[in-house]
């Protein structure tokens, strides 16, 4: 009896130290620190102008399309007033050359009338003074002159006829082509004016928070300097810088659960979605006998599986993973 007590005893020494022994041997997780990251905007304008209104400060969350400053410039203001004039005046001469004035038309028809008459009374006098000269009333010089001036009087009909044609068809295919390429012109200097004018008006392009704000009211800015920075905090991200050879057993779409001190350690659960080489390199560590190799350091970035409220850039974050094959 005592003797089986004491195998069993035994066994259950020889398990316990096993059992020790196994969590002794056991590679600790890889813990690593690294902070919450999110997007930042850094917003400009896009032409030149004078501070005129400011509708955001730091602190302040803003809606994407809000509008958080407007800028003032009479310059651009003044171009645009001379853009639309150039283009009242090129539509202007395009229905000028694609129409002619009543009057003109009536004046060409009274040519063409005064023409008519001209070439009547002329044939008229040609047919008397062939009559005549069979008669021996009239000379051929007569005749011959009576001749020539029908002709020059059906002459200027067909004159008047090409005129008053002229006159109402306007002016020609090429000028009207050109007359409505100026208005297409003006309409494009127009336009791109007007886009310059809205642009004074400066709108958020994402929902986020400003983080700080340059302009000030009554500052000139030039086109493309910074007034306004804003960060995203819909949506952050984790991110850790992890030696190459302690990424055994990580891929991407891997999960784990990341510790942010700053809320109370709270455990996150995250999905890891990058794994990027960096430019920068680790400390040199002996992996060969023979010699050293530099071990590249990779940027892993992770994001949380559901939204969390409160997390924002900056804020320290410990995830751990277990290395396999250590």
């Amino acid at each position: 009896m005592w003797r089986l007590v004491r195998v069993l005893v035994g066994f259950a020494i020889l398990i316990g130290l096993g059992t020790l022994l196994w969590f002794a041997t056991r590679p600790p997780p890889l813990i690593v620190q690294g902070e919450v990251s999110a997007n930042r905007v850094d917003i400009s304008p896009r032409v030149s102008g004078r501070i005129a209104k400011l509708s955001a400060d730091v602190g302040d969350t803003v809606e994407a399309g809000a509008v958080i400053a407007e800028l003032e410039s009479p310059q651009l203001v003044a171009g645009l007033h001379q853009a639309e004039a150039a283009l009242a005046v090129a539509e202007a001469d395009l229905v000028r050359v694609n129409s002619t004035r009543p009057e003109t038309i009536a004046a060409r028809k009274a040519e063409l009338a005064a023409a008519d008459a001209d070439v009547t009374l002329y044939q008229e006098d040609s047919t008397r003074q062939a009559k005549l000269i069979t008669t021996g009333a009239s000379t051929q010089s007569r005749v011959d002159e009576t001749t020539r001036n029908l002709e020059a009087a059906i002459r200027k009909r067909e004159s008047a006829e090409a005129n008053l044609a002229l006159a109402v068809a306007g002016a020609s295919k090429e000028e009207k082509a050109l007359a409505a390429t100026q208005v297409q012109r003006s309409k494009s200097a127009l336009n791109q004016q007007q886009v310059d004018v809205a642009e004074l008006v400066i709108h958020s392009p994402i929902s986020g928070q400003v983080t700080t704000r340059v302009a000030e009211l009554g500052e000139n800015f030039s086109a493309g300097a910074p007034l306004f920075s804003l960060i995203d905090l819909q949506n952050p991200w984790f991110t850790f810088n992890v030696r190459e050879d302690l990424l055994r057993g990580l891929k991407i779409g891997d999960r784990l659960d990341v510790t942010v001190p700053a809320m109370n350690n709270a455990r996150i659960p995250v999905k890891v979605t990058t794994i990027n080489a960096q430019g920068q390199y680790a400390t040199w560590r002996a992996t060969r006998a023979t010699g050293d190799f530099d071990l590249r350091t990779f940027e892993v970035r992770a994001n949380p599986v559901e939204p969390i409220q409160g997390l924002r850039p900056g804020m320290s974050a410990i995830a751990s993973w277990p290395l396999a094959g250590h």
